[in-house]
């Protein structure tokens, strides 16, 4: 799986939680947030603070037993003048608690994958601050910039979400619909990357690199992971080219939506 390097992860949180604060602070409190229809912008701001605060207790805590993780939230305050001070505390709060000494310690990994649970909590929290950046700068008509290598990262967790040994306990719909009796998906990133989705009757698979698919989609990164993440259309996408099978594609979109936002 491609990753981040773990400081460059923590990094990625701390700076895209501040991007992410100043586009709320620009859209305002109760702005809608088209990107993450039934939310406003400070349903967004404590989604995001109150998350990243709930994975640092959970790696700080090193709960490995998932009936012991937090049943408490923190609070959003009250005041949208203290929400960026409130998301920059978050976000350093959750970037420190997946130090490098704690990237290898017995914490409960929700996908139930070959990661440790704070490898996967990092990756998680890099993809909460860049994707729900994209939304705060959305709503408050503001373009975004994802680093080529932040996207690709963050594709690559989509797609391990998608076909890890749990998601068919998170979203069973989702993980029924994207079976399939061998047709294959790739997505190439033109400046870096390449991912083979495989629909097989017991469930996707993907894998890096190239290879002939039944439909390749290539554009930049950028444009892959916002299509993937369902942040904008595909027909939308800047830069973004589709050879194939576009039915299978779409298919693919319209059924991989996460739970949250």
């Amino acid at each position: 799986m491609t990753e981040l390097n773990p400081e460059r992860a923590r990094r990625v949180i701390v700076e895209h939680t501040r991007r992410l604060a100043e586009s709320a602070a620009a859209a305002g409190p109760d702005a809608a947030v088209p990107t993450a229809p039934q939310w406003t912008v400070a349903d967004l701001v404590e989604h995001v603070g109150q998350t990243q605060n709930w994975v640092a207790e959970i790696v700080e805590r090193r709960i490995a037993d998932p009936a012991q993780l937090p049943t408490e939230v923190a609070k959003l305050p009250a005041d949208a003048g203290e929400w960026p001070a409130w998301l920059a505390a978050s976000a350093q709060r959750v970037a420190d608690a997946c130090s490098d000494e704690a990237l290898d310690a017995p914490v409960f990994n929700p996908a139930a994958d070959d990661r440790s649970g704070t490898r996967f909590w990092l990756s998680s929290s890099v993809n909460e601050a860049v994707v729900h950046g994209f939304d705060a700068a959305n709503a408050a008509g503001r373009s975004t910039e994802i680093d080529a290598d932040i996207a690709g990262a963050l594709i690559s967790n989509h797609l391990q979400m998608l076909t890890s040994p749990t998601w068919e306990l998170q979203r069973s719909e989702s993980a029924h619909a994207i079976r399939g009796t061998g047709q294959t998906l790739q997505w190439l990133a033109t400046d870096g990357g390449a991912w083979l989705v495989e629909r097989r009757p017991d469930g996707a698979t993907w894998r890096p690199g190239t290879e002939q698919a039944d439909v390749t989609v290539t554009g930049p990164a950028q444009s892959l992971l916002l299509a993937l993440t369902r942040r904008v259309p595909l027909s939308d996408a800047a830069g973004i080219s589709v050879d194939g099978d576009a039915d299978l594609a779409r298919h693919w979109i319209d059924n991989t939506a996460h739970v949250s936002g």
